[in-house]
């Protein structure tokens, strides 16, 4: 589990490694697509200065996914653009993969981040680096109608489909020992296999599930909660320059709310984590925590 500190704890510290990054964030010479904005990206360790290339995944919204025009959008999309152009690079490239695939293609140079919800846990801290925490929340089990699963006790004897590499599968393993795992490349594959009757129970996270609850008949059976894991951006070992430039901007663009506007957007009805807000804004009783996968 990554070791997270307070948002503002690290102000000070952040702003003085990361000076160039911050005026790309505000000033009149260096806002996000100025030329002095664009000659900071080439003080990074990219793959192509001036420019970063993002794996990430085309199914997994409301998070990440493909359009019907092919680009790509979602949350972690929008955020994460918005984080780059502070920093002062606008061209963002990217690149489906399936979610086991990213963090092995990050660590190897194949991409400069990795964008997907990724929750930060200790195992993957061993394979690569990351930004500090946007997100975190819920794990859902999910059932067809009337399946009389409402605890987690329910699940035994079942087969339970799970993302291959994500946090369901690893809390399935550690806390569902009675369950056959079935694992799928993406949550589409598992919901298709719920529906035909092939397994009979999902885990996905709960943005994913209250999508899916939507468009099929089945129950979002049991909601877990998963704060000890917020996602984050992935990043190649050792890119710390990098790493720090955006933890400056990310949170530049929580505290002008731009978070809490694209939350809005993309989580409508869903209580807003209190420590991703603007700081005026933190303590309120809405506040709550979402989702990783």
């Amino acid at each position: 589990m990554m070791r997270t500190t307070s948002r503002f704890a690290r102000g000070a510290a952040l702003l003085a490694a990361t000076t160039l990054a911050l005026s790309a964030c505000s000033g009149d010479d260096s806002t996000p697509g100025s030329s002095a904005a664009a000659d900071q990206g080439e003080d990074f360790d990219l793959i192509d200065p001036g420019t970063i290339r993002v794996a990430s995944m085309g199914d997994a919204r409301p998070y990440t996914f493909t359009d019907e025009n092919g680009e790509f959008t979602g949350f972690d999309v929008e955020f994460f653009k918005e984080v780059a152009g502070c920093v002062g690079i606008d061209d963002v490239v990217f690149t489906g993969q399936d979610f086991s695939a990213i963090l092995p293609a990050v660590a190897n140079g194949q991409f400069d981040v990795g964008v997907a919800a990724i929750g930060i846990t200790e195992e993957r801290q061993q394979t690569v680096d990351f930004s500090d925490g946007y997100l975190a929340g819920y794990l859902t089990v999910i059932t067809p109608e009337g399946a009389g699963i409402t605890e987690p006790e329910d699940l035994a004897g079942q087969r339970l489909g799970v993302v291959q590499g994500t946090l369901q599968e690893t809390y399935a393993a550690e806390n569902f020992p009675d369950v056959e795992l079935v694992r799928f490349p993406d949550n589409n594959a598992g919901i298709s296999a719920l529906n035909s009757g092939t397994i009979g129970a999902h885990f996905a996270d709960y943005e994913a599930a209250k999508q899916y609850a939507s468009q099929y008949d089945v129950d979002l059976a049991i909601n877990i909660p998963s704060f000890d894991a917020p996602a984050g951006f992935a990043l190649k070992p050792g890119n710390d320059d990098f790493r720090e430039a955006l933890n400056t901007c990310l949170e530049q663009k929580m505290e002008d709310g731009t978070w809490r506007d694209l939350y809005q957007e993309w989580f409508p009805g869903s209580p807003m984590p209190d420590q991703y807000l603007p700081s005026s804004e933190q303590g309120s009783d809405d506040a709550s925590e979402t989702t990783t996968p």
